[in-house]
């Protein structure tokens, strides 16, 4: 490694440190002041409270290191620029691409790691502090979720749910049971699938069985279409749902294959999927991009124009790739489309900043 590698690379983990560790306790610190009042609502310790933000940290800093990273190189950069040391570099004959190799370098390694980390830490602690917050602070009747199976306990009745799909808000293999006072079952309803319309749940392919008294015998009856209340609504089966950011890459892959195997859709995994190995990579693209929006802040602006338009840029970038996330969810656009589009449409726009920086 050479001297202005080390010492671009030196510079650029230094102002890492300060930014990711000022956004990352911003963010922790909005989380803390907005949630206290929730835990103190149920009478709950605040060690409690503590222990749940330091089990969310490590997907907040996940979230928010590519864009750590870009301000932190905009920095180095833009103060490169003020201080006349680009200037000093180009007289020298070192062109602006001879300085992408460390940065280069820094975003591809930080990609890596923040896939790795990921992939480890992030599964096993936010699925913790998602518990947490749902049966401790939010009292949330009692469902238990293995694979895509999802069981809910409510008054006298038990509810049994094969699949459960987001997207469509559509439960699939819908089964229930109700009981009396004595837990005897008196009432059996088996649904094919179930769709949340206007506020109730419309069921189709019913077939329910109910206990006679005067018998003791159980009475079928069929129905192509059923309207049925329930305890509980498609936000309540969707926190039941094991969540994309709680399995790594190869337990979702091992989810989505399960789940279509079974003849039900999995798009909306699949978009996670990808998006699992696109969004570490938005660090080497914001990196590029950093270098170009620095280089072309004129050296009486300093480095402040820089930082502003990098917040913005990061700002956009993030809608932006929400946005197709969403299309992706939506099944308007293929998962692997859905995933790397944001990505695509800032490599061009890093390429034309820094050849018009050059």
């Amino acid at each position: 490694m050479t001297i202005l590698s080390r010492y671009i690379t030196r510079e650029i983990l230094k102002y890492l440190f300060v930014v990711m560790v000022l956004i990352v306790g911003l963010y922790v610190a909005i989380d803390f002041f907005e949630k206290i009042d929730n835990f103190m609502g149920e009478d709950l310790p605040v060690s409690l409270a503590i222990s749940f933000l330091v089990l969310k940290t490590p997907l907040i800093i996940v979230q928010t290191a590519p864009i750590s990273l870009f301000l932190s190189v905009i920095i180095v950069f833009g103060l490169m620029s003020k201080n006349n040391e680009v200037l000093a570099l180009k007289s020298s004959g070192i062109s602006v691409y001879t300085l992408l190799k460390p940065v280069s370098a820094i975003g591809l390694i930080f990609s890596i790691l923040l896939f790795f980390f990921s992939e480890i830490i992030v599964p096993l602690t936010i699925t913790h502090s998602n518990r947490i917050w749902m049966e401790d602070v939010k009292k949330k009747p009692a469902m238990v979720s293995r694979e895509k199976n999802i069981w809910i306990q409510g008054e006298r009745s038990i509810a049994h749910i094969k699949y459960y799909n987001p997207a469509s808000r559509a439960m699939h293999g819908v089964t229930l049971y109700f009981f009396d006072k004595a837990f005897s079952l008196i009432r059996r309803v088996d649904a094919e699938k179930g769709n949340f319309v206007d506020g109730r749940w419309i069921l189709e392919n019913v077939m329910e069985q109910a206990l006679d008294d005067k018998s003791g015998n159980y009475v079928t009856a069929f129905f192509e279409i059923k309207e049925r209340i329930f305890d509980f609504i498609p936000e309540d089966l969707g926190r039941a749902v094991q969540k994309s950011e709680e399995m790594s890459f190869t337990e979702l892959l091992e989810y989505i294959r399960k789940v279509e195997a079974e003849g039900y859709d999995a798009s909306g995994y699949r978009v996670d999927l990808h998006a699992k190995l696109a969004f570490p990579f938005v660090c080497v693209i914001l990196c590029l991009a950093g270098i170009g929006i620095a280089l072309r802040t004129t050296t009486k602006e300093g480095p402040g124009t820089g930082i502003a338009i990098g917040i913005g840029t990061a700002f956009f970038y993030w809608i932006f790739y929400s946005f197709c996330l969403s299309l992706g969810y939506g099944e308007m656009l293929p998962p692997v489309i859905a995933a790397w589009t944001a990505n695509l449409v800032f490599m061009c726009f890093a390429v034309i900043t820094l050849l018009n920086a050059d």
